[in-house]
């Protein structure tokens, strides 16, 4: 039975070849409506502007569904500086969570411990903490150089379960001059060390944080390795980044060569 198509010769006829090769008329363009409906600004009643916390977060409370519940909040557990009562936590605590950003809005956290005092009250707007000689990255105070907006977290693991939030704006104080505009600064702080500089900041929010998830923790006597040449005890290498290969320093190799 003859095949119903016939066998392919590899060389289409001239009419064919012309319209293999020509570029594919346009399609038709779909004749689309346009739609012109406005959306309502959920903050156009302004009552936002005169709220603590950013425009962002104003916008997913309406979203959320959660407007009233947020002001309650703010009206309820936000002050603008310290009261007695958060300025005696502030006094107790001996360690923070410090919060920063570059310019470019990249974030960094990092870890500040250090005995009961530590955190100095300057009074209901201000509070300041030390900065010792560490691994000369700077990575928070090159943040502060950028942005000054800095949050500091607080937490009680210990005795009342409880946290406390404090954001403001930053500024970084040489240690004579701290020591110059407050001169009942203790001049031994950690071990006998002396902050080189401190890092002040302005309060513009202070809040609780909520004791529903903090676990409690119990304080136990504890030494440091310092005179080890093992470094992973030491806590120097701890994750063995040490011997991994870094982009930067294929960077820095190519363009020496």
């Amino acid at each position: 039975m003859p095949s119903a198509t016939p066998p392919p010769t590899g060389t289409a006829e001239a009419h064919l070849l012309d319209l293999e090769l020509a570029e594919p008329p346009p399609r038709p363009r779909p004749n689309l409506a346009v739609v012109t409906t406005e959306v309502a600004d959920p903050l156009a009643d302004h009552e936002s502007d005169h709220l603590p916390g950013s425009r962002g977060e104003h916008l997913l409370q309406c979203a959320y569904g959660s407007r009233e519940r947020a002001k309650k909040f703010y009206d309820n557990q936000m002050l603008d500086h310290l009261n007695d009562d958060m300025i005696e936590f502030v006094g107790r605590m001996e360690m923070a969570f410090i919060a920063s950003a570059d310019a470019k809005g990249e974030c960094d956290s990092s870890f500040r411990a250090g005995p009961p005092g530590f955190l100095q009250v300057l009074g209901a707007k201000h509070i300041a903490y030390p900065e010792y000689r560490g691994n000369g990255v700077h990575a928070s105070l090159g943040n502060v150089s950028e942005n000054p907006h800095l949050a500091i977290l607080m937490v009680d693991f210990v005795r009342d379960l409880i946290g406390l939030h404090i954001n403001g704006r930053a500024s970084v104080v040489e240690d004579a001059d701290m020591r110059a505009r407050y001169p009942d600064i203790p001049t031994d702080f950690d071990r006998g060390r002396t902050p080189e500089r401190w890092v002040v900041v302005e309060v513009e929010e202070a809040y609780i944080h909520c004791r529903k998830h903090i676990p409690h923790l119990q304080p136990v006597e504890r030494s440091r390795d310092w005179g080890t040449d093992d470094a992973r005890r030491k806590g120097g290498d701890y994750f063995g980044a040490k011997a991994t290969p870094k982009p930067w320093q294929q960077v820095v190799q190519t363009s020496s060569q």
